[in-house]
């Protein structure tokens, strides 16, 4: 028999403390080297599967059955004013009718089925939709993100790398070195990404006017003033159930929403069996050509009404976050898309035999038993429309969030269910508002339509721009087949757009309004931002002044840990030394603190620290990066405060790990020794959380040089600063105890 102890024997009897150590010691044989500023560190194993990967039938079925009562009303409800759009001085010729439906019918099939269905949804950031979501994957797959801000470990995190083979590698290694290579291109990108963000919440504020008002014009014989105000009272409802979340909303519309695509299927069949199935030869794409043989320019001008039978196909992508990719793809394809061209294929039969109620064709076409109940539905689904697009909203300006492209707001995740359901109060009271000056001002949805459809087209085209470049760059797609789906939207979604531009004075300008608006107050928040972390980067404390300071006998270390919060995550901040000066005293034990956005959805908890010490090591200052997806949940306090100093404590002991060579001394007492160390540390840290934790936060203040010019004076001491005052605090957004804070104040001039 071997000796006792003796490595590698599974029969001997060890004792108590024996075992102890034995259990320690293979603990710590499986720590991996997590360094934030060492590009050496190594590669954290784990990994998250994708939220799609997870979900079974039940949960998919579930979800695709609530996204029918969140993605689809506005698209749904589409019927209720197309014809109108297209032919408001009413149809001069039978053939034309039967060209303007084919028009209906192809874009609904190329649009949202081919294009975003089977294309545009499988461009999702780890389950995320929008316009942001692509930048962001374009942001980690190639560097083009205007914030310096970036580390080679972000990209060893589970969700943010992409495998791709070297033969992929070299082919789009032209586009992008151009890319990564030019600084306006990056600026264009980045410009271009904010137009497609600004236009979705332009579409965000628009849509639900458009839908209430449409639904509630079947009651026009209580005159339109009553309209009006209905549909104001009507949104203001809608606004408010948005706090309970989407989870209770979506599956509160749900039944709703699906009631009226049946509806919408019965009554389509009811007008094709009544009035003749011939309006079926639409589907022959050469009523297109007759459409516009000898009258281009008419059929050109109205291609801004056959938009509207797209309108909403943006939510699809939008609102993935709240659900997947399998669940819309399912709803669209089996439900909407079945129920919306029978419902268009009815209707053009109704008006080949009642071609003078085009502007009211969907009421008009509704049998007589079954009106009332019909418009008891379209009302509900109207306002279901409008969810679509102000969920869309909330999920886009999460993920702007995370590129420093939006001033702090409060999101508040709804669903502990589902990832990804996000409710923000401020922004649903914007837009609240603005929906209703809307609906008061214009008053009918002639006027709003032509506002419309310029939203709506340009967010398909930013969307067909970007998901091109990530099939050129991330996916690596052969080159014939980028071109295929660059050439065959881009031609459609361009020559649509041409169409509503010409409505630009009948109510055009509003979106375009409303986006350079947002546009604006999105640019200079990431400029400043951007220019104040620079600041700081070129400032940050060197070496040489930590140095200094353990060897000052004037700065004393008080009882407790000091949590110093900042942005800056490539050093010690500037302000540090300012709060030095001003309060002389260092808490004994300093962990500064670096909150880091990463355009991303989720980062697993276990990659979330990462930690450094602070040379000289028994000053007992360490440098922390906490890292959190857009749609991570910060926790509360207590939870936060206990995550970071267990992975403290990790930390320690994986260094004393890797001092070693990656093993233990087992000779000469060695183990004990080390073991001792790496003890006397975690309990000296432990006395100092015993004594109280303390938040140190820096406020600083921007402002533009003495030499600047106007327009930078106006920009970064007048917009950012009553941006930053009026919205979210940082001690605010990182629910920072106010009896444990203390501020130190600091004027940067950039």
């Amino acid at each position: 028999m071997s000796d006792k102890g003796e490595k590698g024997d599974e029969d001997v009897e060890l004792t108590p403390e024996e075992e102890k150590k034995k259990q320690r010691k293979t603990s710590w044989s499986k720590l991996r080297h997590v360094d934030s500023f060492n590009v050496e560190a190594g590669r954290i194993l784990s990994a998250l599967k994708s939220h799609n990967s997870k979900m079974g039938w039940t949960t998919t079925v579930s979800l695709a059955f609530q996204s029918i009562g969140v993605v689809y009303g506005d698209i749904g409800t589409s019927p209720l004013y197309t014809f109108a759009g297209i032919f408001p001085d009413g149809i001069d010729h039978p053939e034309h009718l039967l060209g303007a439906l084919s028009l209906i019918l192809y874009s609904i099939i190329l649009m949202p089925f081919v294009k975003y269905t089977f294309v545009v949804l499988n461009a999702n950031d780890n389950g995320e939709g929008g316009t942001f979501a692509l930048y962001s994957l374009l942001c980690r797959h190639t560097k083009v993100s205007l914030l310096p801000n970036q580390q080679p470990e972000d990209r060893e995190l589970s969700n943010y790398k992409l495998e791709i083979t070297s033969s992929q590698m070299k082919r789009a290694h032209y586009i992008r070195g151009k890319l990564e290579n030019s600084e306006t291109v990056k600026v264009a990108l980045f410009l271009f990404t904010v137009l497609g963000v600004s236009m979705v919440m332009g579409d965000g504020t628009l849509t639900p006017a458009m839908s209430v008002l449409s639904a509630v014009g079947g009651i026009e014989s209580l005159g339109q003033d009553a309209v009006v105000w209905i549909s104001v009272l009507i949104l203001f409802i809608l606004f408010y159930a948005q706090r309970f979340g989407t989870d209770k909303v979506g599956f509160s519309f749900a039944p709703i929403l699906t009631l009226w695509f049946l509806l919408l299927v019965c009554i389509g069949f009811y007008n094709l069996n009544k009035y003749g199935w011939g309006v079926l030869r639409a589907f022959n794409p050469y009523y297109i050509v007759v459409y516009f043989r000898g009258r281009a320019y008419q059929a050109w001008i109205s291609l801004g009404g056959v938009v509207l039978s797209t309108t909403g196909t943006e939510a699809m992508f939008a609102d993935l976050g709240h659900f997947s990719v399998r669940a819309i793809q399912l709803s669209f394809s089996f439900v909407v898309l079945p129920a919306l061209l029978v419902a268009y294929c009815g209707q053009a039969a109704y008006l080949t035999k009642n071609p003078t109620d085009v502007l009211d064709t969907f009421y008009k076409s509704v049998p007589g038993p079954i009106y009332w109940p019909t418009f008891v539905i379209a009302v509900l689904a109207a306002i279901i429309a409008s969810q679509a697009m102000i969920s869309g909203v909330f999920s886009i300006i999460t993920q702007s969030l995370s590129v420093g492209c939006f001033p702090r707001v409060k999101v508040v995740h709804t669903s502990e269910k589902y990832e990804g359901q996000v409710y923000i109060p401020d922004v649903n009271y914007l837009i609240m508002i603005l929906c209703i000056l809307i609906t008061v001002g214009f008053r009918s949805t002639d006027s709003i339509g032509h506002a419309y459809g310029i939203a709506v087209v340009a967010v398909m085209f930013i969307s067909t721009s970007m998901v091109s470049l990530i099939m050129l760059v991330v996916w690596k797609t052969n080159i014939v087949l980028i071109i295929l789906f660059f050439g065959v939207f881009a031609f459609i979604e361009l020559t649509y757009l041409s169409s509503v531009l010409s409505k630009f004075v009948q109510g055009g300008y509003l979106p375009l309004a409303f986006s350079f608006v947002m546009m604006s107050i999105m640019a200079i928040w990431h400029y400043s931002y951007k220019k104040r972390y620079e600041f700081e980067l070129k400032n940050k404390v060197s070496g040489d002044y930590i140095q200094k300071l353990a060897r000052d006998p004037r700065i004393n270390r008080v009882p407790g840990v000091g949590l110093f919060y900042s942005e800056l995550v490539h050093g010690i901040p500037p302000i540090f030394p300012h709060f030095i000066s001003s309060i002389p005293s260092v808490h004994s034990v300093l962990v500064f603190v670096s909150i880091k956005k990463l355009p991303i959805c989720k980062i697993a908890p276990e990659e979330r620290f990462l930690f450094r010490y602070v040379e000289p090591r028994e000053y007992r200052m360490y440098r922390c990066i906490v890292r959190y997806g857009y749609m991570d949940v910060m926790g509360t306090t207590k939870e936060f405060e206990h995550q970071l100093l267990d992975n403290l404590k990790d930390f320690i002991r994986n260094e004393y790990f890797i001092t070693q060579g990656g093993g233990l001394d087992e000779t000469s007492g060695g183990e004990s020794s080390q073991i001792q160390g790496v003890e006397e540390e975690i309990r000296f840290i432990q006395r100092a959380v015993d004594e109280g934790i303390i938040y140190l936060l820096g406020e600083t203040k921007v402002m533009a040089r003495q030499n600047a010019s106007i327009f930078k004076k106006v920009i970064v001491d007048y917009i950012y600063t009553f941006l930053r005052n009026n919205f979210r605090q940082g001690e605010t957004e990182m629910m920072v105890p106010h009896t444990r804070l203390l501020r130190v104040g600091m004027t940067f001039e950039i």
